[in-house]
């Protein structure tokens, strides 16, 4: 008599026709990219977890826009509660230097605004220009201080950032999410950021020239010498 593959249901027992497990671990090898996406989509671009609770980003600043001058700081507490997405963003940028190592300050809107966020190089622009990220849900207002990223419409933020100079609560109802605060006397370092240029500095030619466009027309805008924060540190203790 040839072996039983039949489904049996006496006992508690179970065994399955070849086929029948066939079908099963190609149903499986077809769920594995969905799950790997789920996985990754929990890291951020160097593997780590990205966080869920609160943590700090240490900006250095050269004010003058020379390099080599004198540098101060200011630091931002990261809430990923007010905006997931975004602070996800942020935590990826923080751990690819090259995104804001060198970026400028390019449009300086006294009472309003400071934007930055578009990296020096151009290659790295280009790069980071496609990498859109959903919207997140408005649950803090746009205050002094708060930083927000800025957006051409619904799903096109990237990597520019704005921190806000005054209370902006008519940039709400737009869809502006802010998803980190700078903390401190942090302001008193962004209220001297150069602001002589105001919005002078041609966006487009900044991604397609970067810095050298930036240095030869706008040489004294202040800009990004580095970015620390509190999570890559901690990492070392395996506490994210």
């Amino acid at each position: 008599r040839p072996p039983n593959f039949t489904e049996q249901r006496s006992g508690g027992n179970c065994s399955r026709s070849p086929g029948h497990l066939f079908t099963m671990v190609a149903k499986a090898l077809r769920m594995l990219p969905a799950l790997v996406g789920v996985a990754l989509a929990n890291v951020d671009v160097q593997g780590r977890t990205y966080a869920t609770e609160p943590w700090d980003a240490t900006f250095q600043i050269d004010l003058d826009g020379q390099e080599g001058g004198p540098q101060e700081s200011f630091t931002v507490r990261v809430h990923p509660d007010w905006a997931p997405e975004g602070a996800k963003r942020f935590q990826d940028i923080v751990q690819t230097p090259s995104v804001l190592t060198g970026a400028r300050f390019f449009r300086v809107v006294p009472n309003f605004m400071v934007q930055f966020g578009i990296p020096g190089e151009p290659q790295v622009a280009r790069e980071w220009k496609e990498k859109n990220i959903p919207d997140d849900q408005v649950l803090k207002s746009n205050k002094r201080g708060y930083m927000t990223y800025a957006t051409a419409g619904p799903g096109t933020r990237t990597t520019q950032m704005f921190i806000n100079f005054r209370n902006n609560s008519f940039l709400d109802s737009q869809g502006f999410a802010p998803f980190a605060e700078v903390i401190g006397n942090g302001m008193d370092v962004v209220d001297k950021i150069q602001s002589k240029y105001g919005e002078n500095p041609n966006q487009g030619l900044i991604q397609s020239q970067g810095n050298g466009y930036l240095r030869t027309k706008f040489p004294e805008l202040s800009f990004v010498s580095g970015v620390s924060s509190s999570f890559l540190a901690s990492d070392k203790q395996e506490t994210l």
